[in-house]
């Protein structure tokens, strides 16, 4: 991709996350419920309503509200969140890593097993194995994230308490971290007791997010690979005598993963969004679970920070998806 494609693209970027902050800024003020009548207690005055709808600018039109809030959007200050009276920004970027780090964990393990399902349903193509692959894939397909968290929770939760079904890190170990990335930085750190706590604490949350979606890539996958080996430099590959293993794996992957990378980008922004009923189950500190809580509570601002959070991420990693054409199609890249 040439720089010129980069920039058009980046600029393209400003108009969605225009149109997005105000499909979310007028639809979050038009459903009924009124945030200020939360945050009082009982026996509260009209007088002490009034004088937060002015303290959080809600006293003026949806316009005069969204410019407001714009103007401060465009300096980095998304205000401040109605339940939990802190910065928005600051509430996002802290829980963001989490997510991400979730997300992130979830994709790997579902492109993985996806690829190799893939590959196995390719190699024995026209096979009973084939089948048994088809029907466990459908049914793996079927059943949604959260049902798969549930059923991980009972199994390694309470059949065989083996793994722990809440939180992100036992709080006994008292380790500080310098970036919400706990993952990365304990690798990074050597601190391998930690890291493996915190394995332990993601897998099951991972698995069942990586489930459905490896299902997906693998029949994605699976039905690229049966387009490929049928083209002439597959069939030059079987005149040369490579094995069927190999031919998969060298000659026809690289082709066949362009749908499935795709769809994995695509997915992956969905996933990021799934993780909201796996993070409440999990008890996951992810914007997945504040998002919850902020729906619940009315909490404007904060709604809205964290679905512009969503439009980023989306377009970022669609920005990256288009990148990474150009390194499996070499044409591309002009």
């Amino acid at each position: 991709m040439n720089s010129n494609l980069l920039l058009r693209r980046l600029l393209q970027a400003i108009p969605t996350l225009f149109g997005v902050s105000v499909v979310v800024f007028i639809l979050v003020r038009v459903v009924p419920g009124n945030p200020i009548a939360m945050m009082l207690p009982p026996g509260a005055t009209a007088e002490d309503m009034e004088r937060l709808r002015v303290a959080y600018g809600l006293d003026g039109s949806i316009l005069e509200q969204y410019v407001i809030w714009l103007g401060q959007a465009l300096t980095g200050s998304f205000g401040t969140s109605i339940s939990l009276r802190q910065d928005v920004l600051e509430l996002v970027l802290g829980r963001l890593p989490a997510t991400l780090e979730l997300a992130l964990f979830a994709t790997t393990l579902a492109v993985v097993l996806g690829v190799l399902v893939a590959m196995l349903g390719s190699l024995f193509r026209g096979r009973w194995p084939e089948s048994v692959i088809d029907t466990v894939n459908g049914f793996t397909l079927a059943i949604p994230d959260f049902i798969w968290a549930l059923a991980l929770i009972l199994l390694f939760g309470v059949v065989l308490p083996i793994l722990p079904i809440s939180g992100r890190i036992d709080p006994r170990l008292g380790t500080e971290f310098a970036t919400g990335f706990y993952l990365l930085e304990a690798l990074l750190t050597g601190r391998f007791t930690v890291l493996g706590d915190l394995l332990r604490h993601v897998i099951m949350p991972a698995i069942a997010l990586a489930l459905p979606l490896a299902a997906i890539i693998t029949r994605v996958l699976k039905n690229s690979l049966a387009e490929a080996m049928v083209q002439d430099y597959v069939m030059i590959a079987r005149v040369k005598g490579f094995s069927r293993w190999r031919i998969i794996w060298q000659e026809a992957l690289r082709n066949a993963a362009i749908p499935a990378l795709t769809l994995t980008g695509v997915q992956f922004t969905f996933l990021v969004g799934g993780t909201v009923l796996v993070e409440k189950i999990f008890s996951y500190p992810g914007i997945g679970n504040m998002a919850i809580e902020a729906v619940i509570n009315r909490d404007l601002p904060l709604i809205q920070g964290l679905i512009l959070s969503f439009a980023v991420i989306f377009i970022i990693v669609n920005l990256l998806v288009d990148l990474s054409y150009a390194l499996l199609n070499p044409p591309l890249r002009t």
